[in-house]
């Protein structure tokens, strides 16, 4: 049977004049100032949010849609451990849309990729037979990524492609096993600890999943949160390894497939949840020297400590002065996930034959704001003009080259990172791969979590645990 798809708040918002933005889809699609009009509809929404809560409060219920799934009277229900909790987020705007909701019975949230149960967030509300590759998994932690909060603003591309909203975001879980198919051919069984990604829903008590995301925890990880820290971040960082050609080695540990002579890398935000992860990996990979870049001075200890053989403070010395003093002849490799402020020294600083990756655009959002005023999208306006263009003449004489990536639109891609869960859960267990520094906080405090990661002071990684302690 078909399942009919739940309309998402764009859709909502713009039904009708979604006819004129958009031409048949074998065409070119309409733009409003060079912009995607669902970018000016998130524009929209947030300056909204922004004027509501600023000068109007007593309207914001009005900017809280709830969704058909979730229980009226959650909070009174909220203490039952057989319904699920989440984080649910209506439409694009400010911290207000962190809404920790209960939902109604037998309800879990699912990633994007689990579509041929239901449409992404939420399994059907009268129940549902689990697909014979899916497990439920009882979640009892989840990490906060920055994307959440791009997500939450409308400007996480394939949140919005996918899923639309209401949407429950978050990448990364650990609990156990709740439930199994009735053809279960898994190695899993109800009980086990596992822990493992999901395409957006993690932000929950209760997932399904498919069985390939997941692995079981080993038993050096002695904490759920701990577990919930590893997944999103350690791929992201072993993909960014593979596209600059030193991953799989194929040879014996230390070695690589990349045989030039300069093995040099540098790895800007080196003391983060993606950067922690990449100077362990060059480590392992025999890549030197690993030169990281931090933004404050209290990283430094932390960079140094995960492997670094230099640390570039770049709020206290000059990024490329020091960069250049560190490999005179260029990076090999440079993984970027700043955007418009170093993407262009970044790539002036490659060796011939270097490769830059690029797996994000920080530096071209807002740093610490909780909600995007008219004066922030003017701004992000203004650097998304100045992002460099690389020209393929340019490439080709330098011998350059520039790769991107982001790990959300991978959901036909299971088996390269299956392969490379396995890589990283084998250094896991070999404890040559070491969980970052964890901060746990509450899912009722999930605004603070977006508030600190958002802020630029937190280091390694920002954990939530879903159960509520006996004073929540």
């Amino acid at each position: 049977c078909t399942i009919a798809s739940r309309p998402s708040f764009n859709q909502q918002l713009n039904s009708q004049s979604s006819k004129l933005l958009t031409m048949d889809a074998n065409k070119q699609r309409w733009t409003i100032l060079g912009q995607d009009p669902e970018i000016l509809l998130a524009a929209l929404a947030n300056i909204l949010s922004w004027f509501v809560v600023t000068f109007c409060p007593r309207f914001l219920p009005y900017l809280l849609p709830s969704s058909p799934e979730e229980e009226q009277d959650g909070d009174a229900i909220s203490i039952d451990a057989t319904r699920t909790r989440c984080i649910s987020i209506g439409r694009p705007g400010g911290m207000e849309q962190l809404r920790l909701v209960t939902l109604k019975k037998d309800i879990c949230t699912i990633g994007y990729n689990v579509r041929h149960l239901s449409p992404a967030p939420y399994t059907p509300a009268d129940g549902f037979e689990l697909p014979e590759d899916c497990v439920v998994v009882k979640n009892l932690a989840f990490s906060v990524n920055y994307a959440d909060c791009t997500i939450r603003w409308g400007l996480y591309e394939s949140a919005k492609k996918f899923v639309g909203y209401p949407i429950v975001p978050g990448f990364d879980v650990a609990g156990t096993i709740e439930r199994v198919p009735k053809n279960n051919n898994s190695n899993f069984k109800v009980g086990d600890r596992v822990f493992g990604c999901t395409l957006f829903g993690a932000y929950s008590s209760r997932v399904v999943i498919p069985t390939i995301q997941l692995r079981k925890i080993p038993d050096c990880i002695d904490s759920f949160s701990k577990a919930a820290s590893f997944p999103a971040v350690s791929l992201t960082a072993l993909y960014a390894l593979h596209l600059a050609g030193y991953f799989p080695g194929g040879f014996d540990e230390g070695a690589s497939r990349h045989k030039f002579k300069n093995k040099s890398i540098l790895i800007h935000s080196a003391a983060g949840g993606v950067g922690s992860f990449l100077v362990q990996m060059s480590k392992i990979l025999g890549l030197g020297p690993i030169v990281g870049v931090v933004g404050r001075s209290s990283k430094v200890d932390e960079a140094y400590r995960l492997g670094c053989d230099a640390v570039i403070d770049k709020s206290s010395e000059d990024l490329w002065s020091a960069a250049t003093k560190a490999c005179p002849d260029g990076f090999s490799t440079i993984i970027d996930a700043n955007g418009v402020s170093t993407l262009k020294e970044s790539y002036n600083s490659l060796a011939p034959s270097g490769r830059l990756i690029v797996f994000g655009f920080h530096s071209n959002l807002p740093l610490g704001q909780a909600m995007l005023n008219p004066l922030e999208w003017i701004k992000m306006a203004r650097k998304q003009s100045n992002m460099p263009k690389f020209d393929a003449m340019d490439l080709t004489v330098s011998n350059k080259s520039v790769l991107g990536f982001n790990l959300s639109f991978f959901a036909d891609e299971r088996e390269i990172l299956s392969d490379m869960f396995d890589q990283i859960l084998e250094w896991i267990s070999n404890e040559k791969l070491e969980c970052p520094n964890v901060v746990e906080m509450e899912m009722k405090n999930i605004a603070l979590a977006h508030e600190f990661i958002s802020s630029g002071k937190s280091i390694g990684k920002i954990v939530v645990t879903t159960e509520p302690t006996s004073s929540s």
